[in-house]
């Protein structure tokens, strides 16, 4: 699992009146990727923006364009939005027949490939999949909206998701209710990415964003740097306990 955590802000919680301006601030106040849910109000049951607004707001940022595609089909939009500015094209493995195809599509226009899983998916949906992508997203609400609560049944399937990656360099991304609250969970579970809406864009502007980014960071990095204690403090034992033979053997 990579050692650091990347924090996704999602634009579907910033203020549209004034995306451009959000998307700047998010960028100053420490987001790594910038999250973009794109909503059919076919696939989920509401509509967000399209292709036009990615590629309005790409030139504001040179941080990772991270776009998640809620819709179906998916395959014929697929060249649209790479075309856009998308980094990173995440489609569902509930949106089609062909997901292997999907992927291959994606992978073929140069940018980096996602599959994601709704809450009711299980993980074995994805089991044949996983050496042609770059990203798993785990929902951990149902998607179509934001400023939901978290779904602690997730949990053990971003585990058992976690499991099946084993040494691919592949990310784990969560989506869906994260807070400073929940991060930690998701992480100790296995996710290295994390997708907060409504949890960021509280406030008035970059500082109360940074804030917010800060807060969810160092929430998410507190098992791993109580781990890393740890680790520090065993190693000190056996150094002060000689060769560390007794301790070993015990």
């Amino acid at each position: 699992m990579p050692d650091n955590i990347i924090i996704a802000p999602s634009i579907l919680a910033a203020n549209f009146a004034r995306l451009g301006e959000e998307i700047a601030a998010i960028d100053a106040a420490g987001a790594d990727w910038i999250h973009c849910d794109v909503m059919d109000g076919h696939f989920v049951p509401n509509i967000s923006f399209g292709a036009d607004v990615i590629r309005a707001t790409r030139p504001l940022t040179t941080k990772t364009f991270d776009v998640h595609l809620m819709i179906a089909p998916v395959d014929s939009y697929l060249e649209t939005f790479a075309k856009a500015g998308a980094d990173l094209i995440t489609v569902h493995a509930e949106a089609g027949p062909h997901l292997h195809r999907s992927l291959q599509a994606i992978r073929a226009l140069g940018r980096k490939a996602g599959v994601s899983l709704c809450p009711a998916t299980p993980e074995s949906a994805i089991q044949h999949v996983l050496d042609g992508v770059d990203l798993v997203l785990v929902m951990t609400v149902n998607p179509g909206f934001g400023g939901q609560s978290f779904i602690a049944s997730q949990i053990e399937k971003i585990a058992r998701i976690r499991n099946m990656i084993g040494d691919r360099p592949i990310r784990l991304q969560v989506d869906g209710g994260i807070t400073s609250d929940t991060a930690a969970a998701a992480v100790e579970a296995g996710a290295d990415v994390l997708v907060a809406g409504s949890a960021v864009f509280r406030g008035q502007g970059r500082a109360d964003y940074a804030g917010n980014i800060a807060a969810i960071r160092a929430a998410a990095m507190a098992d791993r740097a109580t781990n890393a204690q740890l680790a520090r403090a065993i190693g000190r034992m056996i150094a002060a306990d000689g060769d560390g033979k007794e301790l070993a053997s015990g």
